[in-house]
């Protein structure tokens, strides 16, 4: 059973809020933090998934994105000042909702692509706060040339402000995802192998919009801060963590990115740190043609942490 409920946070904004329920007694919470230029009613099959395994589910709309974007002109814009964090404090302030009324289950993060980004800034936040994390579709340190991009997408915020459409930042940050993929039937064949799951994402029109100047500075700016020395050491060490990805995934660097992650987490003292990459499987592993058998790893991971 899926409800659907506004969550206002401690900012004002009011937070487009799913839950699904098993028709059992729950062993379990999965949250889900969803990835840029999409929303979270695409998890819908996986959350039903984890409901038939006895999980409660919970994810919202980030800001700037689903039904927490009031309009579709307010797509893409995060918040007036460090939007990234926002997303971060959003993902903490819901969840200490959930557990508030989910007394006593173990609760776990899920995150896929920027959904992940907030989810590992999260961890060195708030990360006892957890029974577990799953990262999907993820990176270890960002590439040389985010320094670049903050610079960037910071000159348009200057010059244009804040909610300036970046068609620039766009074509920089995903100008190049396809081009492993040729001959492209669209401009998203980088997200999924299967042609009428990337269908239903162009059809979307709350999906693969350009987002403003200030989402890619606040979130490039992000993306360094995880990666601080003394931020990543803040993750606690005993909360086990599974990473997983497409081989041929461009945002993790063709599983590149997903090892620098997993050595970097196993250096800093984490425990339990997993990962598992699919050959030949791309972005969007849950609507990839194996996504059963992807779905299944999680459902194994998550049983063997309760």
């Amino acid at each position: 059973m899926r409800e659907n409920f506004q969550f206002r946070d401690s900012d004002g904004v009011a937070l487009n809020v799913y839950k699904w329920s098993p028709v059992d007694e729950a062993i379990g919470i999965v949250q889900i933090s969803h990835g840029m230029t999409e929303t979270v009613l695409r998890y819908d099959e996986f959350a039903h998934f984890l409901n038939e395994r006895g999980f409660i589910v919970y994810g919202h709309d980030h800001r700037g994105h689903g039904l927490t974007a009031k309009t579709n002109e307010h797509l893409g814009y995060i918040a007036d000042n460090e939007g990234f964090e926002w997303l971060v404090e959003d993902l903490f302030q819901l969840m200490k909702y959930i557990k508030n009324e989910n007394k006593n289950l173990p609760i776990f993060l899920f995150g896929h692509s920027m959904g992940s980004f907030v989810s590992q800034r999260f961890m060195e936040l708030h990360g006892k706060e957890v029974d577990g994390l799953i990262l999907s579709g993820s990176n270890g340190e960002p590439p040389k040339l985010t320094s670049l991009g903050i610079f960037l997408s910071g000159l348009e915020v200057k010059l244009f402000g804040r909610k300036h459409t970046s068609k620039m930042m766009d074509k920089l940050s995903f100008g190049d995802f396809n081009k492993n993929f040729k001959p492209n039937r669209t401009p998203f064949d980088w997200l999924c192998s299967v042609e009428q799951e990337v269908d239903k994402y162009i059809a979307d029109d709350r999906c693969g919009f350009v987002c403003s100047a200030s989402f890619y500075y606040d979130l490039l700016r992000g993306l360094k801060t995880i990666h601080v020395k003394e931020n990543f050491d803040a993750i606690p060490k005993d909360v086990p963590i599974y990473i997983m990805a497409g081989d041929k995934d461009p945002v993790g660097n063709a599983g590149k990115g997903i090892i620098n992650l997993y050595d970097k987490l196993k250096q800093t003292g984490i425990k339990d740190v997993q990962y598992k990459l699919y050959p030949n499987k791309r972005h969007e592993i849950l609507n990839e043609d194996n996504k059963q058998e992807v779905m299944n790893d999680v459902a194994t991971w998550l049983m063997n942490k309760l």
